[in-house]
């Protein structure tokens, strides 16, 4: 059995910018087909636009409030809601707060990988970056 606990896990940031502490997949235990981990935008922040051209991912909102961009469309994000994103699809997250990360568990199939993730806009700066 392979057990991973959120709160041991450490946390990096993705290609797109995010910050994400991974509870399953190749970081951290040994899936085959799947990726789970949760991600943060920090207040008034925003993910760099990218797409994945394999993995299929589903994001679902714990905490805060924001927008996320899917092509052209753009919705407000609270806790509970929950977002497919298809291979391909370019896709974006706001935080609309400015004081609260906006958190999600991001559930990636195949596995999240920085491979497969091509950015489509120049990096946005974040916490602690030297850009």
């Amino acid at each position: 059995m392979h057990l991973g606990n959120l709160a041991d896990a450490s946390p990096f940031t993705t290609k797109d910018g995010s910050t994400i502490r991974e509870v399953a997949g190749p970081v951290s235990l040994p899936t085959a087909n799947q990726s789970l981990a949760e991600a943060r935008v920090p207040p008034g922040g925003a993910t760099t636009a990218h797409l994945h051209r394999v993995s299929e991912e589903l994001y679902h909102f714990v905490s805060g409030t924001g927008r996320v961009r899917l092509g052209e469309e753009e919705r407000e994000v609270r806790p509970g809601d929950c977002v497919v994103i298809p291979p391909g699809t370019p896709h974006k997250l706001f935080n609309a707060s400015a004081d609260e990360d906006l958190v999600l568990l991001c559930c990636c199939a195949p596995p999240y990988s920085d491979a497969d993730t091509e950015l489509l806009e120049p990096e946005v700066p974040h916490p602690g970056s030297a850009s």
